[in-house]
């Protein structure tokens, strides 16, 4: 039976980019293309910085705070919030 990947039997290696309850809930009033924006984001700058070397804070910042900040970044340049909606910039 070949094996199959789960979150118990995950290799070291990889790099666990899950968002926390709190920031889905942040981005849940997000159209869904910004959401896809700010996930795909998040979990590269979470696997980009890693090493607090990488920072620009060093370690000043978590690898949490750098990943959200990067993602959110990401987001308003293709949207904006206009009232209580986020809508895509012209």
């Amino acid at each position: 039976m070949p094996k199959t990947k789960s979150s118990t039997n995950r290799r070291k290696s990889e790099i666990d980019t899950r968002l926390s309850t709190r920031t889905l809930k942040q981005i849940d009033s997000l159209p869904e293309h910004a959401q896809h924006i700010y996930k795909k984001v998040h979990a590269s700058a979470f696997r980009q910085y890693q090493d607090p070397e990488k920072r620009r804070g060093g370690k000043s910042q978590s690898v949490e705070e750098v990943a959200h900040k990067a993602a959110w970044a990401a987001v308003n340049q293709k949207y904006e919030k206009k009232g209580e909606k986020w809508v895509r910039k012209d």
